[in-house]
C-alpha cells in the first residue's frame, strides 16, 4: 500500500473540522460544544493555523485559519509561516466554497479534495485530533467522554477564548517541542530543518482582504476611526477625514484593524490602550457590557439614596400668612341674572 508524504515543509498542508468532546459556555452561560479547525503540515506534523468556535463550520472560520497559518505568529516558538503548494481537505461545504477557490488561485495554491467517503487519506490530521481528544480534553471542566452521548463528566467552567488559550499553550509549549513517534524529529525542528525561506504572498494586504470576512463600514474622524467603543489611529487616515472606509478585523486579536478605501488598502490601524496586548473582539464587548451594567447599578444606587434623604427646606421662603377675616355686615347673595323688560317696550 502506497502512503503519500510530503518531503519539504509546506509542500502539502491539510485542513480539516472536529466536534471536541468538552463543553464550555458560552456568551449566556449556556453549555456548547465547540469545534475545531486545524491546518497542519504533511511533512513535520506541525499545525500552521487553527480557530476554535461555537456553530456549525463555515467558510468565515476556515478563511481565519488559514490567515493564521499564513502570517508570521508572534510567538518565536511557534515558526510555521508561509504559503504551501498544496492545500488537501475534504468535500465540506467550507472547503469547496467560491472563496477558497479564489484565495487558492489568487495565492497560487493548489487545491486538492478527498475522495468522497473516503477518509484515509486525512489519517495524519485524525490523528492529532486524537492527539487532543486524550492529552488535552479529559483535564478540562466538562469533558465528554466519547462515546456517552455528550454527558460531561463535571460542569463546564471554561470560556472559548479560555479554551483557545489552553490549545494554543498546548501547540506552542508541548506538541511542537515533543519528539514525534513517526518522524523522530519534533515538529517545530522539522519544519525549520537546516533552514528554509518559506514562499510568502506578493501583497500581504491582498491575503487580509481575501482572509478577513468579517468588514463592516465607518466614517474616519478627526482622531481616528471608532470601533465597538475603541478609537483607531493611523498617520495616513487624516488624508480621508469625513469619508467613509471599510474595516477588516480579526475577531481574535481587536488591537489592530485593516483599512480600505473603494477596495484599496489604506493602512493598519491600532487601538493605543490594546496594542501591548491581544484581546478578542468578544472580549472587548464583555467587557463594555459590563462596564454598562455597573455604571447603570451606581446609579439605581445613588438615586436610592438621594430618594431616601429628606429635603433641604432650609433656604426656602417661609410660607405666606393666611389672610384674616374683616368683620362687617354680611354679604348679601348675589341676585341672579334675569331679562330687563322696558316701559317702551
Amino acid at each position: 500500500m502506497h502512503r503519500r508524504t510530503a518531503t519539504r515543509p509546506n509542500e502539502q498542508w491539510q485542513a480539516d473540522h472536529t466536534l471536541l468532546d468538552v463543553a464550555i459556555l458560552d456568551r449566556r452561560g449556556n453549555p456548547v460544544r465547540p469545534w475545531l479547525s486545524v491546518i497542519l503540515d504533511d511533512y513535520s506534523r506541525a499545525v500552521a493555523g487553527y480557530t476554535v468556535f461555537t456553530g456549525a463550520p463555515n467558510a468565515e472560520q476556515t478563511a481565519l485559519a488559514l490567515h493564521q497559518a499564513v502570517r508570521a505568529k508572534p510567538d518565536p516558538a511557534w515558526p510555521v509561516q508561509g504559503l504551501p503548494e498544496v492545500l488537501y481537505s475534504d468535500h465540506g461545504a467550507d472547503f469547496t466554497s467560491t472563496r477558497l477557490e479564489r484565495v487558492c488561485l489568487d495565492t497560487h495554491i493548489r487545491l486538492i479534495h478527498s475522495r468522497v467517503g473516503v477518509p484515509q487519506g486525512r489519517g495524519k490530521i485524525e490523528r492529532f485530533y486524537g492527539t487532543i481528544t486524550t492529552e488535552v480534553l479529559p483535564h478540562l471542566p466538562g469533558h465528554i467522554p466519547h462515546g456517552t452521548g455528550g454527558t460531561p463528566t463535571s460542569p463546564p467552567a471554561l470560556s472559548l477564548e479560555q479554551l483557545d488559550a489552553v490549545v494554543q499553550r498546548y501547540l506552542i509549549e508541548d506538541y511542537h517541542a515533543r519528539v514525534h513517534s513517526e518522524t523522530g524529529q519534533a515538529p517545530a525542528t522539522r519544519w525549520i530543518g537546516a533552514g528554509w525561506i518559506p514562499r510568502a504572498p506578493a501583497r500581504p494586504e491582498d491575503l487580509d482582504l481575501l482572509l478577513l470576512t468579517a468588514a463592516t463600514t465607518r466614517i474616519v474622524q478627526r482622531d481616528g476611526i471608532r470601533f465597538h467603543g475603541t478609537r483607531y489611529i493611523c498617520p495616513v487616515l487624516a488624508a480621508y477625514v469625513s469619508e467613509t472606509v471599510t474595516i477588516r478585523y480579526d475577531p481574535r486579536d481587536a488591537g489592530e484593524v485593516r483599512v480600505y478605501h473603494q477596495d484599496t488598502f489604506l493602512c493598519r490601524a491600532i487601538a493605543p490602550e490594546l496594542a501591548a496586548e491581544t484581546i478578542t473582539l468578544q472580549q472587548l464587548q464583555q467587557a463594555r457590557s459590563a462596564r454598562r451594567k455597573e455604571l447603570k447599578q451606581q446609579l439605581r444606587a445613588r438615586r436610592s439614596l438621594a430618594d431616601a434623604l429628606p429635603a433641604d427646606d432650609r433656604w426656602a421662603p417661609p410660607p405666606a400668612p393666611a389672610p384674616r377675616p374683616t368683620a362687617g355686615p354680611p354679604a348679601e347673595p348675589a341676585s341672579r341674572h334675569r331679562l330687563r323688560t322696558y316701559a317702551t317696550d
